[in-house]
């Protein structure tokens, strides 16, 4: 019986797996720790909206507009447009697929359709918006808000792989890796990796209870609904529906911390 890889190689993994920044030159760990980077998909989450938060606040006092600017696209850069490339995939699959196998065929296109580029530019603008509009009440309560969201959401997202399985066949997976489900121990990880954040910006900025509860539930309704959505249509998921569910549930958390404010 095959040796499960140990937490570091499970972690290194998803850093490695997750972001463009050079982990593997320290450390490659076995092909069956990336099985697991979805549990620890929270946990790179604290690195990006940390990275993300600290741009959009030091450069905010000299002009905001700028700021929101680099501080998407430092993030799109540090993660490759992963999550981006699978929204992309998300709408052109969705929007121009009436069947399963078509929808399948549409996102594991490399070739961005309508649907993609109106997506990403909606997406975008929105995300934008809402940091632009976060930054002007307050530079610090901007950057707090990332350094919750990002992970929360990401933990979110997670879900789905414990919730479904996987939509297509392992050879015909772009990434050539299939996520495992996480055992209980390692769930429950997961879970505190996306909560500590969360924590972390209640007790620094003090919601009221109804917000938090709004900040907290209208994004995991909209995973679930996405979810139901996902495999109506395709009966599993694909990487692709990982990065879509991410995006979308962490930018409703920014449309409702907008409102809030």
């Amino acid at each position: 019986m095959q040796k499960s890889p140990n937490i570091f190689s499970r972690i290194w993994a998803a850093f490695i797996f997750l972001t463009r920044l050079p982990f593997w030159r320290l450390y490659q760990p076995p092909k069956e720790a990336y099985e697991s980077v979805t549990e620890h998909w929270p946990l790179v989450g604290w690195l990006t909206s940390a990275i993300m938060a600290a741009t959009l606040y030091f450069i905010a006092p000299y002009n905001i507009l700028i700021a929101v600017v680099a501080a998407i696209t430092i993030r799109i850069l540090v993660t490759g447009a992963l999550h981006e490339d699978g929204l992309a995939d998300f709408f052109d699959g969705f929007g121009g697929g009436h069947t399963r196998e078509k929808i399948l065929s549409i996102m594991k296109d490399s070739h961005i359709g309508t649907f993609g580029v109106l997506g990403l530019v909606i997406y975008i603008l929105t995300l934008g918006c809402c940091l632009y509009s976060m930054a002007q009440v307050g530079r610090g309560l901007a950057a707090m808000t990332i350094i919750m969201a990002d992970p929360f959401s990401k933990m979110l997202a997670a879900q789905t792989v414990m919730a479904m399985p996987y939509a297509r066949k392992e050879e015909e997976s772009k990434a050539k890796n299939i996520y495992r489900r996480a055992k209980f121990p390692q769930y429950i990880l997961m879970i505190i990796e996306g909560l500590v954040p969360l924590g972390l910006f209640i007790w620094l900025t003090g919601p009221e209870p109804e917000s938090i509860l709004l900040l907290v539930a209208i994004p995991a309704v909209l995973c679930a609904l996405l979810n139901l959505f996902i495999y109506k249509k395709i009966k599993g998921y694909t990487g692709d529906c990982n990065g879509a569910i991410f995006l979308l549930t962490e930018l409703s958390i920014y449309i409702t911390a907008t409102f809030l404010l």
